[in-house]
């Protein structure tokens, strides 16, 4: 039987650490999305398990190089702010903007 390629998804998870959202993260990632997020706190068992899937962001904070042309999509965690750097910057490029909810 021929293998079919799957088609992979470029994400960026605004607000990463959350609980949920993590776990969204780490499920798509699973899935062999190429997976990025920020976020400017992130506390355990999240630090430790998006950092063992290797996407734990390189440093906290909110920063508009985060946010390409060539994203699929980017995901709102809740305590994303309607004045953060990397919305505004997604929002300029006409990027798929979507909530967690929206997203699933």
């Amino acid at each position: 039987m021929a293998e079919t390629k799957k088609t992979s998804l470029k994400l960026h998870f605004i607000a990463i650490g959350g609980k949920v959202m993590h776990n969204l993260a780490l499920a798509m990632s699973d899935k062999w999305h190429k997976v990025t997020g920020s976020d400017d706190e992130i506390y355990e068992p999240s630090l430790s398990r998006l950092d063992a899937a290797g996407i734990l962001p390189a440093k906290m904070g909110w920063y508009t190089d985060n946010i390409t042309e060539d994203l699929d999509y980017v995901i709102l965690g809740m305590h994303a702010k309607a004045d953060n750097p990397e919305l505004l910057r997604a929002q300029e490029l006409s990027l798929r903007i979507m909530s967690f909810p929206e997203f699933v």
